[in-house]
C-alpha cells in the first residue's frame, strides 16, 4: 500500500474489477461521500479476454488466465494508488475531532468555534432550541386537562387492582368497571370472603379460614 495514507476505518471499498471507488462516512451523522470513480483499463482487457476465452477457448483461454495473474500484482498497484488519491480528495471534507479523535464532517458535524466535534462541543443554539421544546411538551402533558371520567378514579381507586382487559372474554375495558360490557363476568377481586370476611390474598379462589368460594 501507498506510504503516508491517513486515514480512520469509516470507509468502504466499493471497487469493482474496471473501476476503484471509495465510500467515507461521518462518525458523527452518518453522512456518507463517494470519492471519484477511477477507470481500471487492464481489469476491463482481462474480463474481455475472459469473454473470449469462454467463447473460443484454447489459446486465447491461456492468455486469459496469463492476464489474470499479471492482473493482481497491477490491479493492487492501481488500488493502492486510487485509493491515495480519494483520501486526497476527500480529506477536505473532513476532520478528525482532537477530543474522541472521531473522523466527521466539517459540513454538519464540527464546531469551528471551538474546534471539536459536535459530539464533544454540542452547538449551544442548538441544544437549547432542543431543551426549550423538550420543556413544552412536558408542560403540555403536565397542563392537559383530565378526562371527566378519569377524575372519579380516586387515591384509593388507583391501589386497586384496575383490569384491561376482560379476564374472562379478553375484551378491552375502557372504563374502571365492575362487570364486563360483553359477557357479564365481575372484574372486582374480593379482598375479603364473602361468607366470614377474613381478608385474602389477590387471586385465592377460596377463603383460607373458612373454605367459602370467593368470587372474581
Amino acid at each position: 500500500m501507498a506510504n503516508n495514507m491517513k486515514f480512520g476505518d469509516n470507509y468502504s471499498d466499493i471497487s469493482t474489477d474496471t473501476a476503484f471507488q471509495f465510500e467515507f462516512r461521518c462518525e458523527c451523522c452518518g453522512t456518507a461521500y463517494r470519492s471519484t470513480a477511477k477507470a481500471y483499463i487492464t481489469g476491463r482487457a482481462s474480463q474481455l479476454l475472459g469473454a473470449a476465452g469462454s467463447l473460443f477457448g484454447g489459446f486465447l483461454g491461456s492468455v486469459s488466465s496469463v492476464g489474470n495473474t499479471v492482473k493482481d500484482a497491477a490491479w493492487k498497484k492501481a488500488h493502492d494508488k486510487a485509493f491515495q488519491e480519494a483520501i486526497e480528495e476527500m480529506t477536505p471534507m473532513f476532520i478528525q475531532c482532537p477530543h474522541c479523535h472521531a473522523w466527521v464532517c466539517r459540513e454538519q458535524c464540527l464546531n469551528t468555534r471551538k474546534g471539536l466535534c459536535k459530539n464533544c462541543a454540542p452547538d449551544l443554539g442548538v441544544e437549547m432550541s432542543y431543551a426549550q421544546s423538550m420543556k413544552s411538551v412536558e408542560e403540555i402533558h403536565e397542563h392537559a386537562a383530565m378526562a371527566e371520567e378519569d377524575k372519579k378514579l380516586g387515591v384509593e381507586n388507583w391501589r386497586s387492582n384496575i383490569r384491561a382487559t376482560c379476564p374472562k372474554c379478553n375484551a378491552p375495558l375502557a372504563s374502571n368497571a365492575k362487570f364486563c360490557p360483553e359477557c357479564g363476568a365481575p372484574l372486582k377481586q374480593e379482598d375479603k370472603c364473602p361468607h366470614c370476611g377474613t381478608k385474602v390474598t389477590p387471586g385465592a379462589k377460596f377463603c383460607p379460614e373458612c373454605g367459602g368460594k370467593i368470587n372474581g
